[in-house]
């Protein structure tokens, strides 16, 4: 397998960290926790997004593409990386926003919505929940098409076969972080929505058999539908390197930690956001980190995850997020 023969643009110059939690573990009287800070990842306060879109981009240039078309939440940290993708590329980006809570949309919004306009998107169009985005994404292309430019659409959180290749890189800097700080780890523990950073570091651990079990925490979806996509796109990449996919039993994502739906907040994604910032000086996101930080907690007060174990917690970013969220986070 070699993942040099896909062109990628890198946005991030080094490996990030991978961190000890000290603070956080003796918090919680469990096992030894750490973080990989792929929240520090590179192009507008960073993200798991970024990964997926060093092939991404790399792909729509190769394909003469001016404009960068994509879907996501109104606040969505996909939406917001891809947009600084484009300009540090000197392409535009087109938004479709979809309203997955009704009414979720707001124009003058804080966080990531803010960031849109101040990062320069050239359009946005609101869709509700349950319209087909991909349709409204052709669309657009179609508009552009007509204008004598040329859009290439990137999937909701950039997660297709070709963005996954990120995770499949980050799964390979993991294990030689890893071997290098001499840390062998019995769990990772990742938030799991749009696929492709799980499924990525699915097929990117088996690839380099890297064997810590690897645990979704969902934040949309029922944990069959989520693992039945996951299985289903992690053998997408697979087939896309040549390689052996992982097997049904490697695909797991618990639905507990979801609370009434997406981006709807939860009392533990409430404490686990204030506990990881007030013992580590970490912020996660209310959509994605928080909700995984509140599963990796729950399944050490279940004993689940015990005392001698080391846990390493991926980091998906979306700080930025929090801004819009400060009516139900201060305290």
């Amino acid at each position: 397998m070699q993942l040099a023969r896909f062109p990628r643009r890198r946005y991030t110059p080094s490996f990030t960290p991978l961190e000890r939690a000290p603070n956080l573990s003796a918090s919680l009287g469990g096992p030894d926790i750490w973080i990989k800070r792929d929240d520090l990842l590179g192009l507008a306060a960073g993200g798991n997004k970024t990964r997926k879109l060093e092939f991404l981009v790399a792909d729509a240039l190769a394909q003469g593409a001016d404009t960068l078309i994509t879907v996501g939440a109104p606040q969505s940290n996909h939406c917001r990386l891809t947009l600084a993708a484009a300009n540090k590329e000197g392409l535009k980006c087109r938004l479709v926003l979809e309203q997955r809570v009704p009414g979720s949309y707001d124009a003058n919004a804080s966080g990531n919505n803010f960031l849109y306009n101040l990062l320069g998107v050239e359009a946005v169009t609101v869709i509700n929940a349950g319209e087909d985005f991909n349709a409204v994404m052709q669309g657009v292309a179609a508009e552009l098409e007509s204008k004598g430019r040329k859009g290439y659409i990137i999937p909701g959180g950039g997660s297709n076969a070709l963005g996954a290749l990120g995770y499949v890189a980050c799964a390979h800097e993991i294990a030689t972080q890893s071997f290098e700080q001499g840390v062998a780890f019995d769990r990772i523990v990742v938030a799991s929505g749009s696929c492709g950073t799980h499924s990525g570091l699915l097929v990117g651990a088996k690839s380099v058999n890297f064997d810590a079990p690897i645990t979704g925490i969902n934040v949309r979806r029922p944990r069959v539908e989520q693992e039945g996509n996951l299985l289903k796109l992690a053998v997408a990449t697979a087939d896309l390197l040549g390689i052996e996919a992982p097997k049904p039993k490697d695909v797991v994502a618990l639905d507990e930690w979801v609370g009434p739906g997406y981006s709807i907040p939860t009392d533990e994604m409430i404490e686990a956001v204030r506990m990881t910032a007030r013992s580590e000086s970490v912020l996660l996101d209310p959509v994605y980190s928080g909700k995984a930080m509140a599963g990796l907690i729950g399944l050490v007060r279940r004993g689940e995850l015990k005392k001698g174990q080391r846990v390493l917690f991926v980091h998906t970013g979306g700080a930025p997020a929090l801004y819009a969220y400060q009516k139900v986070l201060q305290q």
